[in-house]
């Protein structure tokens, strides 16, 4: 097919014509949406490196798993939700085997210690490990609301759930991580 056909092509049947071998379909699919994925998979990840290994990992995935769409959500939603996952896998694996470097200290800021670097890092890493305590429904629905920024009605439609769900799963998950983080409180 042509650039032109393929851009009036659905995402839906360019995954069907990418299920059965057309590697230009993809091509189109991954295009119209590779911002998007993108985003998505820097937000997961929060590192430049993660995020692009996670997108690659995800297209992998994409194109093996395409004969198995079953069209329960559009086809966005179901490419997020692989961004997704392939994110989160990098964050597991990194914690791991994680070298890299700590942040070098820039005299030009002003109260900038070695402490708040080794603060700011483990309030990172505190969060993440939260994170993962959530059952993935809530971690998807807190991602999207509250790290991505996104509507309630937003989310539903993009995890494929009703609102009331998002907002049910957003507070059962956001009082989860109040218990997990509560020691990063200051009490004074």
């Amino acid at each position: 097919m042509t650039r032109g056909i393929l851009e009036a092509v659905s995402d839906a049947d360019l995954l069907r014509a990418g299920a059965r071998g057309d590697g230009e379909a993809f091509g189109e699919l991954f295009d119209r949406h590779q911002k998007y994925l993108w985003a998505v998979a820097l937000r997961t990840t929060g590192d430049l490196d993660d995020a692009a290994d996670a997108l690659q990992e995800a297209y992998v995935s994409i194109i093996r798993t395409a004969a198995r769409f079953r069209a329960d959500a559009s086809v966005l939603c179901w490419m997020h939700r692989i961004v997704v996952n392939s994110g989160f896998d990098r964050i597991r694996r990194r914690r791991h085997h994680d070298t890299s470097p700590l942040p070098e200290r820039d005299d030009t800021l002003p109260d900038r210690s070695e402490a708040d670097f080794t603060d700011n890092i483990d309030l990172r890493l505190s969060i993440g490990r939260a994170l993962d305590v959530l059952p993935a429904g809530q971690r998807d629905a807190i991602i999207a609301v509250d790290f991505e920024g996104r509507s309630v009605d937003e989310t539903a439609e993009l995890l494929g759930i009703a609102p009331g769900t998002v907002k049910s799963r957003c507070a059962r998950g956001r009082l989860k991580l109040a218990l997990v983080l509560g020691h990063l409180r200051d009490d004074d």
